[in-house]
């Protein structure tokens, strides 16, 4: 495939977000990054700013979220439009790539676990750095696998995760691109 066919969907947010769209631009990938006004975005390339309907569109019910998640979500304002912008990047990409830590109940750790969670739901292609054990894992459909560095086979594809970052999480971003088009 072309690298010119490729598009990074993101949120453009400090932290991994903003590492995988640094990595995109370095390798000459197209990024789209979603955000919504008066959002914190780390860069500027790709934005996307979703209106007040776009954002309605990939809205969720918090109970829910909170069910699935094991742990309980306020109802504010802003985490409710980082879910949405959520939804959009992983309805966005083929398959959903993931900088953050595994838990125990199996779940992603933080905000960025519904963007895992909602990929499972989608039954698409999801690998997760977990930063904590230092290595690739791929879900399976019932458990998290170890994996290698991912081989990325759909032209579009989603890049997010924490905003603490580690230098592992930010080496493991630039292998990922590096394998795939270095």
């Amino acid at each position: 495939m072309n690298r010119d066919d490729y598009i990074l969907f993101s949120g453009a947010a400090p932290g991994a977000e903003a590492e995988f769209g640094a990595c995109a631009e370095r390798h000459g990938i197209e990024e789209v990054n979603f955000t919504f006004d008066g959002h914190t975005e780390a860069r500027r390339r790709g934005i996307r700013v979703l209106n007040h309907e776009e954002l309605q569109a990939g809205d969720v019910s918090l109970a829910y979220v909170s069910r699935l998640m094991h742990r309980r979500y306020t109802d504010s304002p802003t985490l409710r439009k980082i879910l949405q912008t959520l939804w959009y990047q992983v309805n966005s990409g083929q398959e959903i790539y993931v900088i953050g830590v595994v838990q125990d109940d199996l779940t992603v750790r933080g905000g960025t676990g519904w963007g895992a969670e909602f990929a499972k739901l989608c039954n698409k292609p999801l690998f997760v750095f977990d930063q904590d054990r230092n290595g690739w894992f791929r879900w399976s459909g019932e458990d998290w696998e170890k994996s290698d560095v991912p081989r990325i086979t759909h032209p579009h594809f989603t890049g997010t995760g924490t905003r603490q970052i580690h230098d592992n999480g930010r080496q493991a971003i630039e292998d990922l691109f590096e394998k795939n088009f270095g």
